[in-house]
């Protein structure tokens, strides 16, 4: 590895996990504002929305890949929608010996005086647990058996190649078109269809958002930068980060970084326990890195360096703590 990759590597390992509230703040936000005012797919995605346009851009220096899921490298949310930490929990994440997680005193006061009130009762854990007998509670405490998803939403799915493909302004005329298509007098299913589909519009239009957010930031880290070479490289992040993911990837570096902001999106709108990944990467990746060495707009060395910058995104982000 070059000493670009090596730095943001070291970077990557040595800095300390710890706990960010962000998240937590931003999805009790949205839920006072709409819940119980909208559809469940509209809550979710108004949600979403929130997350995409307030959530902390972060742009490293020297990095080629951008997009964190917290507001730094291995800063991790929480998911109080299913399972909302109680300050005992944060204590034990905080202190135990393995797979800690740093918990400031900001942390503390804002999961005691905002989040907890607000999901107490109203979590996904506690509505399972209100719906369990006795005797399957003393079981769980008993430690006969334990986590079963109380914590965390399904994953264990991967991307396809839709994403290569296509952009997301595509996939919003894919979804206007089935809106077009709803049989409002015949099907009984047509408001929940329309539910859902008006919740992707939102979602989709929230990644593009989040993306602009990284384009307009790396303008704004340009204009100051003093190395000429950086300088640059900022420059091409936010030519990167305005096409996609809102358009179809054109080379292999949009081609990573559309595949990543598809990544941050699907982790922070729910907690898949880092199981959501790129599937068949080298097949996807493929016919970019081939185009781009044969019209020279690519080298080996620098189809390296990318792959290396992305290897690094996802140790930033390690899996969010569970108790």
């Amino acid at each position: 590895m070059n000493e670009r990759v090596k730095k943001l590597r070291q970077q990557s390992v040595e800095t300390v996990p710890c706990i960010s509230i962000e998240r937590a703040r931003l999805v009790t936000e949205a839920y006072r504002e709409y819940s119980g005012k909208v559809s469940i797919p509209m809550l979710r995605a108004l949600t979403f929305k929130h997350l995409m346009e307030n959530k902390t851009v972060c742009i490293n220096p020297d990095e080629l890949i951008v997009g964190e899921r917290g507001p730094a490298p291995q800063a991790t949310p929480t998911y109080p929608e299913l399972c909302c930490h109680s300050l005992e929990d944060l204590d034990i994440i905080d202190k135990r010996d393995k797979i800690f997680f740093r918990v400031s005193d900001e942390v503390r006061e804002i999961q005691r005086d905002v989040i907890i009130p607000y999901w107490k009762g109203r979590s996904m854990r506690d509505i399972i647990f209100s719906h369990m007998s006795d005797e399957w509670i003393d079981c769980y405490n008993a430690g006969i058996f334990t986590e079963f998803m109380e914590q965390r939403a399904p994953g264990h799915t991967v991307a396809d190649d839709k994403i290569y493909r296509k952009g997301f302004l595509d996939f919003k005329k894919d979804i206007e078109e089935s809106l077009q298509s709803i049989d409002y007098l015949n099907d009984p299913d047509a408001y929940d269809k329309q539910e859902q589909l008006r919740a992707m519009l939102i979602c989709a239009d929230a990644v593009i958002t989040y993306a602009k957010r990284h384009a307009e930031k790396a303008m704004e880290l340009a204009k100051t930068e003093q190395n000429p070479e950086r300088k640059r490289e900022l420059e091409r992040i936010a030519e990167v980060c305005t096409h996609v993911p809102a358009n179809a990837p054109r080379d292999f570096w949009e081609a990573l970084q559309s595949y990543w902001f598809v990544h941050i999106g699907v982790i922070t709108e729910l907690n898949t326990w880092d199981s959501f990944n790129p599937g068949k990467l080298d097949q996807h990746l493929y016919p970019f890195y081939k185009k781009g060495l044969e019209d020279g707009t690519l080298t080996r060395e620098k189809a390296k360096e990318l792959l290396e910058c992305f290897w690094v995104k996802f140790n930033n982000q390690p899996a969010p703590p569970k108790v």
